[in-house]
């Protein structure tokens, strides 16, 4: 029995007025993802024309996935391809430059195969899935990189004071130091996880997951800012996200989502992170059989 994706929604917000937005979405007829561009390390921007390198990475994975993830595509061979591409572009831009400054990206998907839905996914980008039974489930490649990212933040908080009005901790040389060590390892044997970016052997490492569907569901893509509502700030699980989403729209959780950031604990002092407010992107689809 076919299956469609269907979109119902889509939102993608900036964290920052006048900072470049470093997420993207897309789809088509057989696949929905998004994309979140890992914020950079490095001294300089490289890639014009996009505010940023995650942002210029991000963009750069959309447009191919969007036009060449097509029905019976091997996905694994397709990511391969992109980052091989992406590499040759960017080095040929920018250089060598060390590890910590080559963009990369989260990603999260959803694809329509064999009468089926695949998850599949790299980094901190998810899955909120509710079916029409009443299961709920949340799908990432690397479900526990929200409580690392927390305890991270919480340490680095804890030792400057918070973020004393600042948008980011980031520009604090102790954490960043530690942020590019970290950062260092991304997609490396034995490393801190893979990402979307310049290293082709990323295609090897994606998580794909079989999701077993009984009949309808509603889902949300979602890149980490809005995984907040539900892993940071705790005022939804899956299910409630989405019945909400699907009520109110996504609009509305863009809304409570920053409200905490900006509102209830500006200084993330009892919500620890790097950021005050995370860029933010999510689609909401309706899977069916037809």
């Amino acid at each position: 029995m076919p299956i469609h994706l269907n979109i119902i929604d889509a939102v993608s917000d900036p964290g920052k007025f006048g900072r470049a937005n470093e997420d993207r979405a897309g789809y088509n007829n057989h696949a929905a993802f998004v994309l979140d561009g890992a914020t950079g390390l490095g001294d300089q921007q490289f890639m014009d024309g996009y505010g940023s390198d995650a942002a210029w990475m991000a963009e750069f994975a959309m447009e191919r996935l969007t036009r060449d993830w097509q029905a019976g595509i091997d996905i694994r061979e397709l990511v391969r391809r992109i980052s091989t591409d992406a590499r040759e572009v960017f080095f040929a831009t920018a250089g060598e430059q060390p590890r910590y400054a080559w963009p990369l990206a989260a990603f999260a998907a959803l694809n329509a195969v064999d009468g089926g839905v695949t998850f599949t996914g790299l980094g901190d980008s998810a899955v909120y899935l509710l079916h029409d039974d009443g299961r709920s489930e949340f799908l990432a490649a690397r479900p526990d990189a929200f409580e690392r990212e927390q305890t991270a933040a919480r340490a680095h908080l804890e030792r400057i004071g918070g973020m004393g009005g600042a948008s980011s901790i980031v520009n604090d040389p102790t954490t960043l130091a530690d942020l590019r060590k970290s950062r260092e390892g991304q997609n490396t044997p034995g490393g801190r996880g893979w990402s979307f970016g310049l290293v082709p052997e990323v295609a090897d490492h994606l998580t794909s997951q079989e999701i077993a569907m009984s009949g309808g569901a509603t889902a949300i893509i979602c890149s980490d800012g809005l995984v907040d509502l539900v892993a940071l700030y705790h005022a939804y699980d899956a299910g409630s996200l989405i019945r909400r989403a699907a009520t109110a729209g996504l609009k509305s959780l863009i809304a409570e989502l920053r409200r905490f950031e900006r509102e209830i604990d500006p200084n993330a002092l009892q919500y620890p992170r790097f950021k005050q407010s995370d860029d933010t992107t999510a689609l909401l689809l309706r899977i069916e059989k037809t």
